[in-house]
């Protein structure tokens, strides 16, 4: 089955469009020890799986912790297994041969459903992510933060820059496994995206503590094919960061969308 088939399957057997972001800083845990933010994410897990059809985690906040760090992602994506899909945060693209190794570290050894990819050095940095048909290729398109300014809505001729790698991920959607990363904060230029972008599925951070509209991003992004609303901060740091905050958290981010779709 391709990625995004199985990734819309997840989806509608949770009904549901919740990525939850693992993106623990174990700085902020009452313990900071790395073996008690390993319980704790699989604690984490454990009180959402059953709602959560997507788990993201952020590889910054595991490599800062070295061997370590890498041991942790090996384990959660184990734990998680076929339950959900599991996205790599890793933001790589780099030469065919760099990038080829990168796959295979993500895909192989790691075992991560998907990967987040930069597309700046063009088609030939992604390609050897896309050859996985089982294993999704997320593309940074329009991002959420406030540099995505200085490049992505520039105009390029007669159209910003993002539509252009739009063109090029549907161009790579040979085995129906891109996505774009789409930020929840670009609202007023998500139906632009939705004209173009086909049936890739978005990721789409921004929603939670940068601010982006919640029920635009779903209505918008359900029309072309399938908005995944990654939440990190707006869940973890929520109440008293228990367990049982963040399983409430999700519960009710999960209503929220339940309601728009």
């Amino acid at each position: 089955m391709s990625f995004n088939n199985n990734l819309k399957n997840k989806c509608l057997d949770k009904n549901n469009r919740l990525c939850l972001g693992l993106d623990i800083d174990n700085e902020l845990l009452k313990d900071s020890s790395l073996e008690y933010m390993e319980a704790y994410i699989k604690d984490i897990i454990d009180a959402t799986l059953d709602l959560c059809p997507v788990y993201k985690l952020n590889f910054a906040f595991y490599e800062r912790h070295g061997h370590q760090g890498y041991k942790i992602l090996e384990n959660i994506a184990k734990y998680i297994d076929n339950s959900a899909i599991t996205i790599a945060d890793a933001k790589r693209g780099d030469i065919g041969n760099s990038s080829k190794y990168y796959a295979e570290s993500i895909f192989e050894h790691f075992n991560f459903d998907s990967v987040t990819v930069s597309p700046y050095m063009g088609y030939d940095s992604i390609e050897p992510f896309t050859i996985y048909k089982n294993k999704g290729v997320f593309i940074l398109t329009l991002t959420s933060n406030e540099g995505s300014n200085n490049f992505q809505k520039k105009m390029l001729g007669d159209k910003e820059l993002y539509k252009y790698v739009i063109d090029l991920s549907n161009s790579l959607n040979t085995r129906n496994n891109i996505g774009l990363v789409v930020g929840a904060t670009n609202v007023a230029y998500l139906t632009d995206v939705n004209k173009i972008s086909k049936s890739l599925p978005w990721l789409m951070p921004g929603i939670g503590f940068q601010g982006g509209n919640l029920k635009e991003s779903i209505s918008i992004g359900e029309k072309n094919f399938l908005p995944l609303v990654n939440v990190s901060r707006g869940i973890l740091r929520s109440g008293d960061g228990s367990i049982t905050s963040i399983r409430n958290a999700t519960e009710k981010y999960t209503g929220k969308i339940r309601e728009i779709l």
